[in-house]
């Protein structure tokens, strides 16, 4: 029996009991102030821990419940962080259209400054990374995506005719073979996708694994996948500074030089500083993170969206000869034919909204600021994680008629059910809208183009596959084997 009289016994009791509520004191929720959303109550009945854990089991069935039992605007506490969700389009106006002054990025992602690199994007100063984005949007703007469209074209060409005229393939991992080597061509250029594909593609493998969920919260912890992935970076950076000196010794190095890796090159500062070798590298590998996974996911879900619906097929199959007319099979596409597949637009961007790569988005309150939610406005305190969900933002009943079912006539004229603003948000909104989404509409839909005129293909599952809410890019998660058979070409 503990004899408490004795003073020096007490104190050895106490001590555990004081550490211990000093804990669960600085974890408890942090309050909002006046006029700040609901605070949550989770169905997990653990004090403190409950939100953790319900938010931890199933992201999007928290959100979607908490959409339900509270309205639009809600705060879910993680432990003494504030996560403040804006759900629908009057709700997520703000996230979209207010400045990095009151919704800030950069405090968000900054775990991604080992994959990118000091001084890159989110690690940039505000002036450096407006810089930075413009050069982004100069390399992908409409006069080169036209000459993209051929180099497109060639590398998926020749990818499916080792295909042979019919077999089984695992559709997701095809495509994103094809994806990283068409990005590769029209990214970096003739040189290094003839010359050094292999070695940039294993590289940009070893920078993809070193982000997980634990790099959100310790981006440098003593990771085997950190480790490779630092590697990787210092090795890339010293391949393409071999490539950039080998192209300013020799102009024509580089091929026709409409590559995005000759605009970074060329990139200067406001005040006439030059971009060095390390952020040319680390430009492009934000460029390639931004596109891969999302091109790839998305081909993939069109591909098995549109299969599963065998009248969308006949539609998809007739349109390429209406717009490319004559012996379809055999007409070079560029950027104006790609560009009027409107079904194939529809059936891209249906499978967007049904199964986004980015099922959060976030920002930090810098200041306060109000949301309008219907009747009811609410002050978001400065300080809080503000997230929106396109996930569940997309499958709202009042915004998208039948949210289940998918159906690209939704987009055509006369519904356009994506019209309201900031109600479609597969590639974000407002003046963060993702940049690269020209390029991702005109690289899938000339690889689909192609792989659906040339052969005819079904699912080998009769189920299409769950989403992996686990990948930190949220794909396909199950089988996605399919099986092919060369179409028969008209004489």
């Amino acid at each position: 029996m503990i004899d408490i009289s004795n003073p020096s016994t007490l104190a050895w009791v106490m001590l555990p009991a004081m550490l211990f509520l000093s804990i669960l004191f600085l974890l408890r929720p942090r309050k909002g102030g006046y006029g700040s959303p609901p605070m949550i109550s989770s169905t997990v009945k653990i004090p403190i821990f409950g939100p953790c854990v319900e938010f931890g089991r199933s992201p999007m069935k928290m959100v979607k419940r908490c959409y339900d039992d509270y309205g639009p605007v809600f705060t879910v506490p993680i432990l003494n962080q504030r996560l403040t969700f804006l759900v629908g389009p009057q709700a997520q106006e703000p996230f979209f259209k207010l400045s990095d002054e009151t919704l800030s990025q950069q405090e968000v992602y900054g775990f991604m400054k080992p994959v990118f690199g000091p001084g890159v994007v989110y690690d940039a100063t505000r002036k450096k990374r407006q810089v930075q984005f413009q050069s982004m949007a100069n390399g992908l703007r409409v006069s080169r995506l036209k000459g993209y469209v051929s180099k497109i074209e060639r590398e998926t060409t020749v990818f499916l005719k080792e295909w042979g005229d019919s077999g089984e393939i695992d559709l997701l991992k095809a495509l994103s073979d094809l994806t990283i080597l068409t990005a590769s061509r029209c990214l970096h250029g003739d040189d290094v996708r003839e010359n050094l594909y292999r070695e940039v593609s294993k590289l940009y493998h070893d920078l993809d694994q070193g982000v997980t969920p634990l790099t959100v919260f310790l981006p440098n912890a003593p990771t085997k996948a950190h480790a490779r992935r630092n590697a990787a970076r210092k090795e890339m950076v010293s391949l393409f500074s071999k490539v950039i000196q080998a192209r300013r010794e020799n102009k024509n190095a580089g091929g026709d030089g409409t590559d995005i890796l000759s605009i970074f090159m060329d990139l200067k500062y406001k005040d006439g500083t030059p971009v060095t070798n390390e952020e040319v590298t680390g430009l492009l590998i934000a460029l390639l993170f931004a596109g891969q996974h999302t091109s790839c996911i998305t081909s993939t879900w069109t591909s098995l969206f549109i299969m599963k619906n065998p009248d969308i097929v006949k539609r998809v199959v007739k349109e390429q000869s209406a717009v490319l007319g004559g012996d379809a099979a055999s007409i070079m596409l560029d950027y104006d034919k790609v560009n009027n597949m409107e079904l194939l637009d529809n059936c891209m961007r249906e499978a967007l909204r049904l199964c986004p790569p980015l099922i959060l988005l976030m920002r930090k309150a810098m200041k306060d600021f109000k949301v309008n939610s219907k009747d009811t406005s609410y002050i978001v305190p400065k300080g809080d994680m503000v997230l929106v969900s396109p996930s569940v933002a997309m499958r709202i009943p009042e915004v998208f008629q039948e949210p289940e079912k998918y159906d690209p006539d939704r987009y055509a004229k006369g519904r356009e059910e994506h019209k309201t603003p900031f109600s479609y948000l597969g590639f974000g909104g407002g003046m963060h809208s993702c940049m690269g989404q020209n390029f991702a509409f005109v690289q899938v839909k000339t690889i689909l183009s192609i792989l659906f005129r040339e052969f005819e293909l079904e699912m080998v599952s009769d189920t299409m596959p769950e989403q992996d809410f686990e990948a930190m890019v949220v794909g396909p998660k199950g089988d996605c084997r399919v099986r092919y058979k060369r179409r028969k070409q008209t004489a």
